[in-house]
C-alpha cells in the first residue's frame, strides 16, 4: 500500500486534490485508516489516477470524468472522449477567430479598404433560406450549401452567395438566404428559385479566413458613413474563392456588398 504522498508523487497529483477526488468519490482511496484518518492507495490504482490527471489537464468535468471512469463500455467512454474533444475543438476555433482579429485590430497603420460602388441588377438564383440563430449560421450555411450543390451540380454559372437580414446581426436570429447562379434554378427538397432584388452595393473583399471578417465589416461600415451613404437592406457576401476551390485559407476571398443609397 501507498500513503497518500507516495502516491501524489507517483501520479503527479496533488495531496490536496486527491482530497478534494476523494470526497468527491471519483478516486477513492483502497484503505482509509479508521483511526487516524489515514488514506492509503494500491499500486493498481496508478493508471486510473493518471486517466483522471489527462482528462482534466483537457478541462473534462468532474461528473463527466465519472462518467468515463465508471462506464465498462469502451464505446460509451469513447464518445463521451469524443464529445468533450468536440468542445475544446470549438473552444480552439473560437480563440484562434478572436486571435486573428484582434492582430488586424491592433495594427499600428491598418492599410484602408478598397470599396467599390456597383449596381445590382436583380436576378433569380437557386436558394436555401431559412430564419436561424447567429450561432447555428455555420452548420446551416453548410447542409445548404450541399443541397444546393446537389441539386444545381454542373449548371452552376458563378461563385455561391448569400444574403443575411439586419436581425441576424442585432438580435441575433433573422433571415439568411444562400444561394448558387444557375440560369434555370431547380425546385427540390428546400432548394427553391428565389430572386435577389436589384441593389446599388458598396463593395469590398474580406481575404483569408471567414474568422476576423467583423473587421473588414466595420471597415467596410466605416467607409459607408464616412462618404454620406446609408444602409438600405441586408448584407451580402458572394464566396469568391473558397475552401472548395484552394485549400490554402489565405487565398480565400469573400466579397462582402453593403446595400446603400446616397444621402445628398
Amino acid at each position: 500500500m501507498l500513503t497518500i504522498g507516495e502516491f501524489s508523487r507517483l501520479t503527479h497529483l496533488s495531496v490536496r486534490t486527491l482530497r478534494r477526488y476523494h470526497e468527491a468519490a471519483l478516486l477513492e482511496p483502497a484503505v482509509v485508516d479508521g483511526t487516524t484518518g489515514y488514506r492509503y492507495y494500491g499500486v493498481d490504482q496508478i493508471p486510473t489516477a493518471q486517466v483522471i490527471h489527462r482528462l482534466r489537464e483537457l478541462d473534462v468535468p468532474l461528473n463527466d470524468v465519472q462518467r468515463i471512469l465508471r462506464t465498462p463500455d469502451p464505446g460509451v467512454r469513447a464518445a463521451l472522449v469524443a464529445d468533450h474533444l468536440r468542445r475544446l475543438e470549438d473552444a480552439l476555433d473560437r480563440t484562434r477567430a478572436a486571435v486573428v482579429s484582434l492582430r488586424r485590430l491592433l495594427r499600428p497603420d491598418p492599410a484602408p479598404i478598397e470599396v467599390e460602388l456597383r449596381a445590382e441588377p436583380a436576378r433569380t438564383v437557386a436558394a436555401v433560406e431559412a430564419v436561424v440563430g447567429h450561432g447555428d449560421v455555420a452548420a446551416w450555411f453548410a447542409g445548404a450549401m450541399a443541397e444546393l450543390e446537389a441539386a444545381v451540380g454542373a449548371a452552376v454559372t458563378g461563385p455561391p452567395g448569400g444574403s443575411y437580414d439586419n436581425a441576424l446581426f442585432e438580435r441575433e436570429r433573422g433571415h439568411a438566404l444562400v444561394y448558387l447562379p444557375t440560369a434555370a434554378p431547380p425546385s427540390t427538397g428546400r432548394v427553391h428559385p428565389a430572386v435577389l432584388p436589384a441593389a446599388e452595393l458598396a463593395v469590398t473583399t474580406h481575404a483569408g479566413e471567414h474568422d476576423g471578417i467583423e473587421v473588414t465589416y466595420g471597415e467596410l461600415g466605416t467607409w459607408v458613413v464616412e462618404n454620406a451613404m446609408s444602409v438600405a437592406g441586408p448584407v451580402r457576401e458572394v464566396y469568391l474563392v473558397g475552401p472548395r476551390d484552394a485549400r490554402d485559407p489565405a487565398a480565400w476571398r469573400t466579397e462582402i456588398g453593403w446595400p446603400v443609397f446616397r444621402v445628398s
